[in-house]
């Protein structure tokens, strides 16, 4: 299905991860409100700690800057302790989610079939997905990255038909580039990026790769965003510790073109 062009405008996510308290993340929100609110070209998510989701949606709630979660459960109540439910964090201002963050699969146990059940509970709920895929260095050095992302693609958008993937952000992140200090180059990046349009194409309809959103993450910084966000395939960044400091996110998020 076509879409505008805004579809594809620069996405800049900041996953705070399990880091910052109620006064430094509101003091972070306070900064990026004033520096990167209605900047013109770029979408920016912030995505803290589910503890301090409301406060950083209250803060940023007349901003251009939206706030996601870091998780959530496909169900939508009952006996599961400790997690958290999509109309609890859309509660609080939530208008985005990360699922399948490679943390998450290696110390939850999260699947490509889980993440399959929340992309389509939170599209149900007007909450937009990120849906974050990539490869082990053992997978990258077989050979076997494409066929990899390729199917934790087809699995974790198997429910989901061609109107609907355009409302799902993907995010390749190679696992052995995330917090290392490794990154992709952009060639490495783009060759990815350009595979997941192509493939994601083909499960849906071609529009519907071109149209669809792929942001980078791992080990994104103020050096290298620029590079990376020359790749024609590449739509933005999922950034992790360098969205905890401000003039730093500011810079990714005010990328140059080259």
């Amino acid at each position: 299905m076509a879409i505008d062009d805004m579809q594809r405008t620069p996405l800049i996510a900041g996953n705070w991860k399990m880091n910052l308290d109620l006064t430094s993340a509101g003091d972070l929100a306070k900064a990026l409100h004033q520096n990167l609110d209605g900047l013109p070209g770029r979408d920016v998510v912030v995505i803290p700690p589910t503890p301090l989701v409301h406060a950083v949606a209250t803060i940023l709630d007349e901003s251009t800057i939206k706030v996601g979660a870091q998780e959530v459960r496909a169900e939508a109540s009952g006996a599961y302790t400790g997690d958290t439910s999509i109309e609890m964090i859309k509660s609080i201002g939530a208008t985005y989610c990360l699922v399948g963050h490679s943390e998450r699969r290696e110390y939850h146990d999260e699947t490509n079939k889980s993440c399959c059940e929340k992309i389509r509970a939170l599209l149900n709920a007007g909450i937009t997905p990120i849906y974050c895929v990539g490869e082990k260095l053992a997978t990258r050095e077989a050979g076997e990255t494409l066929k990899f992302v390729e199917e934790q693609l087809r699995v974790g958008l198997g429910d989901i038909d061609g109107e609907e993937v355009l409302h799902v952000v993907v995010a390749y992140e190679p696992v052995w580039a995330i917090g290392t200090g490794k990154v992709a180059t952009p060639e490495q990046a783009q060759e990815v990026h350009g595979h997941i349009r192509g493939y994601i194409g083909h499960l849906f309809d071609p529009e519907d790769g071109e149209g669809i959103r792929i942001l980078y993450g791992g080990s994104v910084n103020a050096e290298n965003i620029d590079g990376l966000m020359a790749c024609p395939d590449i739509d933005g960044a999922l950034v992790g510790g360098a969205s905890l400091k401000a003039d730093v996110f500011e810079r990714i998020v005010k990328f140059e073109d080259v």
